[in-house]
């Protein structure tokens, strides 16, 4: 029988710009989520937001690598995610690893995702992405 994580993670990866009426049977109606470049509060700002991510992203394919339910209603999902956006990297896929760090009880009401906003962004953004990469190579 799969764990939570891991059917949360199959149905997350199923989702798409059609198919956001489907984010009430993953997350609490006062869900909190979290990511280096946002804080979003409620169930209703979480489907703003994701069809808006939706709107834009030409490719999304999510690669999940593992989970860990550290207590009961307590855990990690780590992952790849893999999308192509029109105004970034040229329109060529991107690829970014991640962690998720989530809450439950009957559904999500906390997730918080851990990735570099650089590797995701910023480093595929012209002019600014060489920057950043120029700068992370003299940080290595």
């Amino acid at each position: 029988m799969p764990s939570y994580l891991q059917t949360f993670a199959e149905r997350f990866a199923r989702l798409d710009a059609h198919t956001l009426d489907q984010l009430g049977d993953l997350y609490s109606d006062d869900i909190s989520f979290r990511d280096p470049l946002h804080h979003i509060s409620g169930l209703p700002a979480l489907r703003a937001y994701f069809a808006e991510l939706y709107g834009n992203i030409q490719e999304v394919h999510y690669t999940f690598e593992g989970t860990d339910e550290v207590a009961p209603g307590h855990g990690y999902i780590r992952w790849t995610l893999q999308f192509r956006h029109p105004r970034l990297n040229g329109g060529q896929r991107v690829s970014l690893q991640g962690c998720s760090h989530l809450r439950w009880h009957e559904r999500v009401h906390f997730h918080q995702d851990y990735f570099d906003a650089g590797a995701l962004l910023y480093e595929h953004v012209p002019v600014l992405g060489g920057a950043v990469r120029w700068l992370k190579g003299r940080l290595a």
